[in-house]
């Protein structure tokens, strides 16, 4: 395959259109083994929606050799966890020499296509943009970010005081957090916004 191709002239590459619910979720790091397989990175410690999901839209990297262009979608045969990386295969993807074509890409899985969450768990996508008040109705920011710090999630919140852009950062664990309405995009916490 030579670099800078475009997708269609990738064997078994289709080009398509990347959805508008679109969410990155990893990258193709390398090829692995030599039927095809590749190594991927998933961006999640949490990669439920990689093997989920039968369908992968690739984008190329944003630097380095691109072997594509556009978007490209990828028939996932399978996925899986192998020590400690996830590994998978696709329809169109049969050799090591075609693997290693990939190396780099971004994936993207549209958010719909996502395992539904368990009662009282979120994907963090689905809580980047939400309003954050305490119990009294302050406003206390909106979600910019989520950290995982090990034992717990921190919400990192914006917000302006003064005229001044400030961050604010929440635990995310029940003794803080009373509740998430997703319709509404709001979480209700138990802090204040001197803390």
């Amino acid at each position: 395959m030579t670099p800078g191709r475009p997708a269609a002239a990738l064997p078994g590459l289709d080009p398509a259109e990347l959805p508008a619910d679109a969410i990155e979720v990893g990258r193709i790091a390398d090829a692995w083994g030599i039927k095809g397989w590749f190594k991927v990175l998933p961006h999640s410690a949490s990669p439920e929606a990689l093997f989920s999901s039968k369908r992968w839209y690739l984008l190329p990297t944003e630097r380095g050799t691109k072997t594509f262009t556009g978007t490209v979608l990828l028939r996932v045969r399978e996925a899986k966890e192998h020590s400690d990386t996830i590994v998978a295969s696709a329809h169109e993807v049969d050799d090591r020499s075609a693997a290693e074509a990939l190396k780099g890409a971004r994936i993207f899985i549209p958010r719909s296509s996502f395992p539904t969450a368990s009662t009282d768990e979120y994907y963090w996508v689905d809580l980047i943009g939400l309003q954050v008040v305490n119990r009294e109705g302050v406003a206390l920011g909106q979600v910019k970010e989520l950290l995982s710090t090990g034992p717990q999630t921190v919400l990192v919140l914006d917000y302006t005081e003064d005229g001044k852009a400030m961050e604010r950062m929440i635990p995310f664990v029940s003794a803080y957090v009373d509740g998430v309405d997703l319709p509404g995009k709001k979480i209700t916490v138990d802090w204040q916004a001197d803390y």
